[in-house]
C-alpha cells in the first residue's frame, strides 16, 4: 500500500488572531470537512502581533461562527519561525500582514499568499 501524503498545512494570519484569522480558520475548517478532505488539509492561524497571545476568539468572532454551526475552539498565537518550514501556505488577511509576513520570512520559501487577490 502505497504512503499516505503528507497534508496540506494552511496557516491564516491577522494581526491579533482573535477575529479575521480565527474566522478563516474556522469556516476553512467546517468547508474541508464537509468536503470529506479533513485528513488532507489542515489549517490553523496565528496572528503578527503578541497581545492577544492565549485568549480565545473575540466575543463576536464566536457568536458568528455559533449562528453558523461551526464549532471552533482557540488560543491566540503570534506567528512562529517555525512557521515558515511548517506551513504550505501562509495566507495574510490583508496586505499589512503580507508586508509583516515577508519581512518575517527571511530566506524561507514559504508560499505567503493574500486573501482574495
Amino acid at each position: 500500500m502505497p504512503a499516505q501524503p503528507q497534508p496540506i498545512q494552511v496557516l491564516f494570519v491577522c494581526t491579533g488572531n482573535i477575529c479575521r484569522s480565527p474566522m478563516a480558520e474556522a469556516v476553512f475548517r467546517h468547508m474541508v470537512s464537509a468536503a470529506g478532505l479533513s485528513d488532507r488539509i489542515q489549517a490553523d492561524s496565528a496572528g503578527t502581533g503578541a497581545w492577544h497571545i492565549g485568549e480565545q476568539p473575540h466575543r463576536g468572532t464566536r457568536a458568528v461562527l455559533q449562528a453558523h454551526g461551526i464549532v471552533y475552539t482557540h488560543q491566540a498565537r503570534q506567528v512562529a519561525a517555525s512557521d515558515f518550514t511548517q506551513f504550505d501556505y501562509l495566507v495574510a488577511l490583508d496586505r499589512s500582514h503580507l508586508d509583516d509576513l515577508r519581512s518575517l520570512a527571511g530566506r524561507s520559501h514559504a508560499s505567503l499568499k493574500l486573501l482574495m487577490n
